[in-house]
C-alpha cells in the first residue's frame, strides 16, 4: 500500500463540477493499493499517516503529527501510484490491485480513518475522473509505503 502525503493549507476534490471533499489545514493523501495489500497494511499505513510528524512545532521544526494539530485528512484513491515505471515510455499497472480489491481496501482505510478522526475526514470517489486542487504547505510531500 502506498500513500503520498502532502501537508496542505487547503485541498479539495471535484467530480463532474461538484466538490465531493474539501479540507483546510491537514494532509492530502493519495492512496494506491497494490495486489498483495491487506487490511493489516491499511491499518499500519493509516497509523503512519496520522502520526507522521510533518507539521511545525513552536520552534518551526517538523515535530507534530496530524493528530496533534487537530488537522483534517483528504483521502484520494490513486490507482496510478503502484504503476511500474522502470522501463519504457508507458506505465504498467500490473502491480496495482484489481478494482474490486482496491475499492474494498480504500473503503476500509476511509472507515478506519473516520473512526479515529470523525468529521475531519473527507474523500475522493473511487474510479471517478477527479479534479484535485491543493495548496501544498512548504512544500512538504512524503512517499509512505507499507
Amino acid at each position: 500500500m502506498i500513500g503520498l502525503i502532502q501537508r496542505v493549507s487547503g485541498a479539495q476534490v471535484d467530480v463532474n463540477g461538484l466538490t465531493v471533499g474539501q479540507i483546510g489545514r491537514g494532509i492530502m493523501l493519495l492512496l494506491g493499493v497494490e495486489k498483495a495489500d491487506t487490511p493489516a497494511q491499511a491499518e499500519r499505513l493509516l497509523e503512519r499517516v496520522l502520526g507522521y510528524r510533518i507539521f511545525p512545532d513552536a520552534q518551526g521544526k517538523m515535530n507534530m503529527s496530524l493528530r496533534e494539530i487537530g488537522g483534517e485528512l483528504l483521502i484520494v484513491p490513486q490507482f496510478t501510484l503502484p504503476a511500474d515505471t522502470r522501463k519504457g515510455m508507458r506505465p504498467s499497472f500490473t502491480p496495482a490491485a484489481p478494482p474490486d480489491q482496491g475499492e474494498a481496501l480504500f473503503a476500509y482505510f476511509v472507515e478506519n480513518a473516520r473512526q479515529q478522526l470523525a468529521d475531519k475526514v473527507q474523500m475522493g470517489v473511487f474510479a471517478a475522473d477527479m479534479q484535485v486542487s491543493l495548496t501544498n504547505d512548504g512544500p512538504v510531500t512524503f512517499w509512505l509505503q507499507i
